[in-house]
């Protein structure tokens, strides 16, 4: 396996779809890098040459933010807007959805799969005899 900014790529995978293993490189980005370095975007990352390896991982060190420096930065800002007291801050701090969703409904991927129905606290009443 190949080892890139702290991320193992799987050998087995064409080197497009390998980089989007690295947090904060999507497809886009991975496909812009290959053709900046002239690397054909089908090749599996086993079948690039360590040449090949070393500069992509010169590349993405030195012209992208990713994995622990962008996840640091992203929690800075959530921290920022928890200390400024802003809307979308509060909505973080609560875990609930930030970007203006419905929160009636329809949020169960924020707050979590718990279903609260009618009859799901119940206990049972007192038996027949």
């Amino acid at each position: 396996m190949a080892r890139i900014s702290g991320v193992n790529i799987p050998n087995d995978k064409r080197a497009e779809i390998a980089l989007t293993y690295i947090y904060g490189i999507g497809l886009t980005t991975a496909k812009k890098i290959l053709n900046e370095l002239k690397i054909d975007l089908s090749t599996r990352v086993k079948d690039l040459s360590e040449e090949d390896l070393n500069k992509l991982r010169k590349k993405i060190e030195k012209d992208l933010r990713v994995e622990g420096e962008l996840k640091r930065d992203k929690a800075a800002n959530i921290k920022r807007l928890k200390e400024v007291r802003a809307y979308r801050g509060t909505r973080h701090a609560k875990g609930l959805p930030v970007r203006g969703q419905r929160s009636k409904t329809n949020n169960r991927t924020v707050r979590g799969n718990k279903r609260m129905t009618m009859g799901s606290g119940k206990t049972g009443g007192a038996q027949k005899t």
